[in-house]
């Protein structure tokens, strides 16, 4: 498996992931394309806020990755949220959530935190996540928009 930064030529593909990603079982709702369209301009235009990155196998795009960045006083520093974390249905169980969370601790060894979300009905995910050493969160999360 590669993985890479997302690049302007990726669009198309990225943007079938993002729809498929917001269209399964893993999200609780549906986010209108506009957003999709939104967040890729900003992915090509800078780093700071948000990185995507591709899987790939044998040059195939398989899969995704969004990471968004911020401060944590509480955490002492950088904290990575992984935002989507998507692999083609075929792809699965192939080992692609694992060498990615190994790429994030290379990429960013001075990462303070990592955090996600996951559907407590996606065991698979959850599994994976437990895994390489997450643990549930007991703060109930609020949110205005």
């Amino acid at each position: 498996m590669t993985i890479r930064k997302l690049t302007p030529s990726d669009r198309a593909t990225y943007l079938d992931f993002v729809h498929r990603f917001y269209h399964s079982e893993a999200v609780l709702h549906p986010v209108p394309d506009t957003h999709f369209e939104a967040t890729f301009s900003e992915l090509m235009a800078s780093d700071t806020y948000a990185e995507c990155f591709f899987f790939e196998e044998e040059g195939k795009p398989v899969g995704y990755a969004l990471l968004a960045k911020t401060f944590s006083q509480e955490a002492g520093g950088l904290t990575l949220w992984i935002e989507e974390l998507f692999v083609l249905p075929e792809y699965r169980s192939c080992g692609f959530g694992s060498q990615f969370f190994a790429f994030l601790e290379e990429t960013y060894p001075h990462a303070k935190r990592l955090r996600l979300e996951v559907e407590e009905e996606n065991t698979r995910a959850r599994a994976l996540y437990e895994r390489k050493g997450f643990e549930p969160l007991p703060y109930l999360q609020l949110m205005k928009e």
